[in-house]
């Protein structure tokens, strides 16, 4: 039986970390994830402040020791002065997919104009895919909708697990020559 994947999540907000602000966008990111994902997987999930020293720490533990295959991220990935969760990311990637970030404002600009301020980004360290996400749950959705279909495929040549997907909620895209590893 395969191992669980697992899936790290991390909301980046100076007052959720105090404790002064419910967070919402770190269980939005599960929801959707649940709903997306039929394999088994495992959650990982912390709340840091926008410091980027603490975010660059959590994602470099969430990829190396925990062994996430995804990590995602909310909140700090606009222009304020202390929005630094792109900067971070970068910083601990050894390579950009700019595609996503294109992808993702791309479709936010059909639902608001100020999508073209987000910085989101996302990025490779190791096996693990980190996605930067804005920090509203409805926006969360429309990106996840965006670029969740290259998510698995992704995965698949990180050499990371096989996630498999709700097709009536999102349809994973792999290349026809990608096969489904033997359990």
């Amino acid at each position: 039986m395969a191992k669980a994947a697992r899936i790290g999540f991390v909301t980046v907000s100076d007052r959720a970390s105090r404790g002064e602000y419910e967070d919402l966008g770190g269980p939005a990111m599960q929801e959707w994830l649940s709903s997306a994902l039929t394999n088994e997987w495992e959650a990982v999930a912390c709340i840091v402040a926008d410091e980027q020293d603490q975010v660059e720490k959590v994602l470099k533990e969430l990829a190396d020791e925990q062994g996430c295959c995804l990590i995602v991220t909310t909140g700090g990935t606009g222009p304020a002065l202390r929005d630094i969760t792109p900067e971070a990311t970068e910083a601990v990637c050894s390579k950009i997919l700019d595609g996503f970030g294109e992808q993702m404002r791309a479709v936010s600009l059909q639902f608001v104009p100020t999508a073209i301020l987000s910085r989101q980004i996302a990025g490779i360290r190791g096996q693990s895919l980190i996605i930067n996400l804005p920090g509203k749950p409805s926006a969360i959705a429309d990106c996840l909708n965006a670029v969740f279909p290259a998510v698995p495929y992704c995965i698949d040549l990180l050499e990371g697990p096989y996630l498999e997907t709700d097709e009536s909620f999102v349809k994973a895209f792999r290349p026809k020559h990608a096969k489904k590893p033997s359990a």
